[in-house]
């Protein structure tokens, strides 16, 4: 018990005393333009749908599940790569940094590495004696504490904790995670120090003074190619250049267990007709497809005339039940945001990628695999990301959306 109190009282001294060191070290430096733009990228990286699917009913499966096992600074943009179930960001780690391929999670809040480029250790490196470990929908990983010095294009943060994996699985191709989800995500990740939160790498950047806001805005796009550049990752405040109008905030919801994320309360309705009551789910870069509740995803196939299709697992349309579509519209905090036809459907010409026919027209909405009233009932992933402009406001414990040009492409 004795030498635990040590420990622990050694690594918080320990602890405090880097971010102070950091803060002293770093001043707040007023940057040359209003942020350091890094782009996004998607890469078409799955053997079939139907692997999608599964991925995120099993991923949204396991945030319910996870959820009830617990109870003047600058802006930055990241790039990030869309590998259909996940959005990669190249990432510094060391002095001088050594880049990692990392999964960009707003459904996770640790930041890891060593998956498949082995963690190499600089000046900057740190070793806190504790262990860390995360399970996730499609994967896990556990390994040694750290702190160093972690690069995002140009914002450097010092004494950023990191995890260095000793095992990890369902991480292939990857470096690890950046996790960008609510802070609490983080607690009892660590061991002994079980209770202790762990910054994420958006809050220690503020608190060191680097960042104009303890957020961060993401835009994405439609596209039809396997990998492209297409979308922006913002830093500490939002770019006003991906993005029509205003942005409309709306508070994190305060029903279990999507309070727990970034979870937020809509309701959803096709043309006039309720697909889906107001209630509590999540937005997640995580998640490729629109999962909904059960009874509602019942509700939507029946009003498109969707038919299931044994090789995807998504609903197949004809192409005068296309022509017919109403709009899907998301009902957030007093504002309307509908998905166009277009918007509804998976692009065509990537329907053989994903284990489709060519000629076929798969909708991009899915059941989630339970019932509404289980406070999570929604997620809306990338498919509706891609016509929105977001924002993750940790600060003001809000999320936000506005138009974009893509909110109406009809690149599907």
């Amino acid at each position: 018990m004795f030498d635990n109190s040590c420990a622990m009282f050694s690594k918080t001294l320990l602890s405090t005393l880097l971010l102070a060191l950091a803060v002293a070290a770093n001043p707040i430096v007023t940057p040359r333009e209003p942020y350091a733009k890094l782009q996004l990228s998607r890469q078409l990286n799955t053997t079939g749908v139907y692997n999608v699917l599964q991925h995120d009913q099993a991923r949204a499966a396991h945030l319910a599940a996870k959820a009830s096992a617990k109870q003047t600074r600058a802006i930055y943009n990241e790039p990030v790569t869309n590998e259909v179930v996940t959005y990669m960001a190249n990432v510094g780690v060391g002095t001088p940094p050594t880049y990692y391929s990392l999964i960009v999670d707003t459904g996770s809040s640790n930041t890891w590495v060593g998956a498949t480029k082995a963690y190499v250790k600089t000046s900057s490196s740190v070793a806190t004696g504790d262990t860390v470990a995360v399970t996730y929908g499609s994967g896990s990983f556990s390994g040694n504490e750290y702190y160093d010095t972690v690069t995002i294009g140009s914002l450097v943060i010092p004494n950023q904790s990191i995890g260095v994996a000793t095992t990890s699985t369902g991480f292939a191709g990857t470096d690890g995670i950046i996790g960008i989800g609510p802070v609490d995500l983080t607690v009892g990740t660590l061991s002994p120090d079980t209770n202790t939160p762990i910054p994420t790498v958006t809050d220690n950047a503020y608190a060191q003074g680097s960042l104009t806001a303890d957020q961060i805005g993401i835009s994405f796009e439609p596209t039809t190619s396997t990998s492209v550049q297409n979308g922006e990752l913002t830093w500490g405040g939002v770019d006003s250049t991906k993005y029509t109008g205003s942005i409309t905030y709306t508070p994190v919801t305060t029903t279990f267990p999507a309070s727990y994320y970034w979870g937020i309360n809509e309701s959803i309705t096709y043309g006039t007709t309720t697909v889906l009551a107001s209630t509590a789910g999540i937005v997640d870069t995580g998640t490729t497809l629109i999962l909904i509740a059960s009874n509602a995803f019942s509700t939507y196939k029946s009003l498109t005339g969707g038919v299931l299709d044994a090789n995807t697992g998504l609903l197949k349309i004809t192409a005068s039940q296309y022509s017919a579509l109403k709009p899907l519209n998301f009902n957030i905090n007093g504002v309307t945001f509908p998905l166009t036809a277009n918007g509804q459907i998976w692009p065509r010409s990537l329907n053989t990628a994903i284990g489709g026919t060519a000629t076929s027209i798969y909708l991009v909405v899915a059941s989630i695999g339970a019932p509404s009233g289980q406070g999570l009932d929604f997620i809306d992933g990338y498919t509706f990301l891609e016509r929105y402009y977001s924002v993750f406001d940790t600060a003001n414990k809000r999320v936000g959306f506005a138009t974009t040009s893509f909110t109406t492409a009809t690149t599907n």
